[in-house]
């Protein structure tokens, strides 16, 4: 069965409604197509950080009951959020290989300040123009120690990190490649795997940006072989927190960015300055509960790593058949350019559809479609290098950003609105 035709019965088979009901978000008349910004969050992951509040309302580390309490429910939320990178499979990614923290921009530059003293002046970086802000400023910053940044640049016609294009910029000094393993512009998945298997014949650590990737596509960090990999939780159906796995050797190499008394060795806290805010940890752990229970509904067996890959698997299959839809629509309309690839994708793109429309400003556009009461966004989205490498206009994109409980009706009516306004 070719992956294609996979995914087109999945989308037939998805219950769209059983997924909703898990989201009190949608008991409106509102539209929500601004899903990369931000996802909505589980009912159930709300009920549980005010869970935590009510029942353990304190500290961690103290040997009163309350405290005890507390520190076991944490272990336990760690044990689940690593499901999340260890393609489902529970032990694949240690609870210590994880580093939680406010935001991906948070965690990537707590990374930068950890790495910070293992570079030596002339030690290179490489950096692309398709990424987040988050995963090059921090990096750019360490010109002020020698460090030398080198840039790799989008595939103006692939539009893809080529594997080919980054191999001039590798060298004897490439220390660290850092790339995005799915673009939140573009929407197009990286071809990671062969990326990191290139920096790592060159003797470099590789870290990557998966925010616009997690919440779609079922991740295992093992399988990539990522040194480093970032996402966050409150684009994944949860509370506004992420995620930061850290191969363990490398996090042991690592310095300490904590307190006094926090040394190099004691892992994850180290790289938690300040501590996380545990009731978001906490209810985050539903997550995979509820993923579970997703592929369960769609005929997974009993094993939790099933049911994540049937889930998850049910869910490209779905959003690809909604993205197929818009970008039907899109492709035909007269002034329209879609910025990405052109044709729908169950591996290789994302549900993120963005566009321009020549003669039209993307802020105008997204105001019309505020009238219909449906959200999305224009902007640069912190990818303003990925905007201007494209020669695009300062005023940036429109984009639509679907997730799984998005309908087919949604569509339509996001349709209606833009043949009315284009």
């Amino acid at each position: 069965m070719t992956i294609l035709h996979s995914a087109r019965q999945n989308a037939a088979a998805f219950d769209v409604g059983f997924a909703r009901a898990q989201f009190a978000g949608l008991d409106c008349d509102s539209i929500f197509f601004d899903n990369a910004g931000g996802s909505l969050a589980l009912e159930r992951v709300i009920a549980d950080v005010a869970d935590y509040l009510r029942r353990c309302p304190v500290q961690l580390g103290a040997s009163y009951a309350a405290s005890t309490e507390a520190a076991h429910r944490m272990q336990a939320a760690r044990a689940e959020l690593a499901l999340l990178l260890g393609g489902g499979e529970s032990g694949a990614v240690h609870s210590q290989e994880l580093v939680l923290g406010p935001s991906s921009t948070a965690l990537l530059r707590q990374l930068a300040e950890a790495k910070r003293g293992g570079f030596e002046a002339g030690d290179e970086i490489v950096v692309t123009d398709a990424d987040h802000e988050s995963n090059i400023t921090p990096w750019l910053r360490l010109e002020r120690r020698g460090v030398v940044i080198r840039t790799w640049g989008i595939n103006r016609d692939s539009l893809d990190l080529e594997p080919e294009d980054l191999e001039p910029l590798l060298s004897a000094r490439t220390r660290l490649v850092c790339f995005t393993h799915g673009t939140n512009v573009l929407g197009t998945v990286t071809r990671a795997q062969d990326i990191i298997r290139l920096a790592h014949e060159r003797g470099a650590e590789v870290c990557l940006d998966g925010v616009a990737v997690v919440p779609h596509r079922l991740t295992d960090v093992r399988r990539l072989d990522a040194d480093y990999y970032v996402f966050s939780l409150y684009k994944c159906f949860g509370p506004h927190l992420a995620l930061m796995y850290g191969k363990r050797e490398r996090l042991e190499a690592l310095a300490s960015i904590n307190h006094l008394g926090v040394g190099d060795g004691k892992l994850p806290w180290k790289l938690e300055p300040g501590a996380c805010a545990y009731e978001l940890a906490y209810g985050a752990r539903k997550i995979t509960d509820y993923l579970a229970e997703l592929g369960a509904h769609h005929g997974a067996g009993s094993s939790k790593a099933a049911q994540l890959a049937r889930a998850f698997d049910c869910i490209a299959g779905h959003e690809t058949g909604l993205a197929g839809r818009l970008l039907d629509y899109l492709r035909d309309k007269p002034g329209v350019t879609i910025i990405g690839r052109p044709m729908a994708d169950p591996v290789w793109r994302l549900p993120i559809v963005s566009f321009t429309v020549r003669g039209r400003q993307p802020a105008e556009l997204v105001a019309a479609v505020d009238a219909h009461d449906i959200g999305i966004r224009h902007g640069h989205f912190y990818a303003l290098r990925l905007i201007r490498a494209l020669g695009l206009e300062p005023g940036g994109i429109v984009r639509i950003s679907l997730a799984h409980y998005n309908t087919s009706d949604e569509i339509d009516s996001l349709i209606e609105a833009l043949d009315e306004i284009l």
